[in-house]
């Protein structure tokens, strides 16, 4: 899908670090950036992924599990726009909710991206200027069954991410959320088996009867319409935006 490119935005001279770039949002994400000119670090754990979109954008290529901390302490600290978007899913309930995936979430998902703002925000802080988008979810507003480490983790990366707008507004800096509902990723497609075997329903029927079930709007979204938000988020018009949740849910939370 082409998205018309909206925002008039122009990071030449900077560097944005996005995690998860290899795939989904994040791949979305470094293209849009990449195409306003700015020189985009794909972090992913997947080596063919990262090197994939790096060709692609012009950036760098940096293979990281975001769950060994040493090696996310080891990024590059020296970037202006830092993209927190690396995540994964698990759905069980929570009698049988695996202890050890639920720490594996919140490693990967609220202290990565903690560890990935206080290694940056001294260079944002020298420049005076600074972009924190961490992708949230309508999970990180609300909560859905089944979902105990994700919701958890998405409603900590919120807390973190307006603490960080309190602190950095002085500097130039801006950090906000953007909360999308179902989109048209590999996360998604791995959550449609578990969710079919966890609610007892046939997969085809999981995007109608449980993604979908809560929108206004009636389909997936697809990786540029929140990389289209994430861009305006760095562009001049959203200077004074920060400490914000942008939420792209096709009416999700209205119902």
């Amino acid at each position: 899908m082409t998205t018309a490119r909206v925002v008039d935005l122009d990071l030449t001279g900077r560097t944005a670090l996005v995690t998860g770039a290899g795939s989904g949002i994040g791949r979305a994400c470094a293209e849009r950036l990449a195409a306003a000119g700015a020189e985009v670090v794909v972090v992913d754990v997947d080596e063919q992924s990262a090197k994939e979109v790096a060709a692609a954008t012009g950036g760098r290529a940096i293979v990281a599990d975001l769950f060994d901390l040493a090696a996310v302490d080891a990024l590059p600290p020296d970037v202006d726009v830092l993209i927190n978007n690396a995540g994964l899913q698990v759905v069980a309930p929570l009698p049988e909710f695996p202890p050890d995936k639920f720490t594996l979430i919140q490693r990967v998902m609220v202290e990565a991206p903690f560890r990935l703002i206080r290694l940056v925000l001294p260079h944002m802080y020298e420049r005076g200027w600074g972009r924190i988008v961490n992708i949230s979810s309508v999970h990180g507003l609300i909560a859905s069954p089944y979902k105990a480490a994700y919701v958890t983790a998405k409603h900590g990366l919120e807390g973190l991410s307006k603490v960080t707008a309190l602190e950095g507004a002085p500097h130039g800096v801006t950090s906000n959320c953007v909360n999308p509902a179902f989109v048209r990723t590999p996360l998604v497609d791995r959550q449609i088996a578990d969710q079919a075997e966890v609610n007892g329903i046939d997969e085809a029927e999981v995007i109608d009867k449980i993604m979908l079930k809560r929108a206004a709007i009636k389909h997936l979204i697809e990786p540029e319409e929140v990389a289209e938000a994430v861009a305006y988020l760095c562009a001049p018009p959203a200077s004074v935006i920060t400490g914000s949740s942008i939420v792209i849910d096709g009416g999700w939370t209205a119902n």
